[in-house]
């Protein structure tokens, strides 16, 4: 659970979360203004955007970039991957469930 915190610290500025994805700052602006991802603000208003963020919006620069997918379409995308997420997490825990359940019993 550390580990996620941590990732989800907002760290960077949107000029540096720029140049990291190699894109423009009106890019992420624009992303931000149509849903699609929503940076911190630190109380001076400044995006702030953390190491998750920069995660997700490498997906969605390759969904757009390489594979040609328009916005819509990449909301689509990133919810069915996060419902997938959810389902693979609740699979895990039921596996251990049951795994916990067979030990009691031998």
């Amino acid at each position: 659970m550390n580990k996620e915190m941590n990732e989800r610290e907002p760290r960077y500025v949107i000029s540096v979360a720029a140049r990291m994805l190699d894109t423009q700052t009106y890019t992420l602006r624009y992303y931000e203004k149509v849903g699609i991802i929503r940076p911190r603000r630190s109380r001076g208003n400044v995006r702030l955007y953390s190491d998750y963020d920069i995660a997700l919006l490498k997906k969605i620069k390759s969904l757009v970039d390489d594979m040609g997918i328009n916005l819509p379409g990449v909301e689509v995308i990133l919810r069915i991957m996060q419902r997938v997420d959810e389902l693979q997490q609740a699979l895990e825990q039921a596996h251990s469930e049951i795994e916990q359940l067979r030990g009691g019993d031998e």
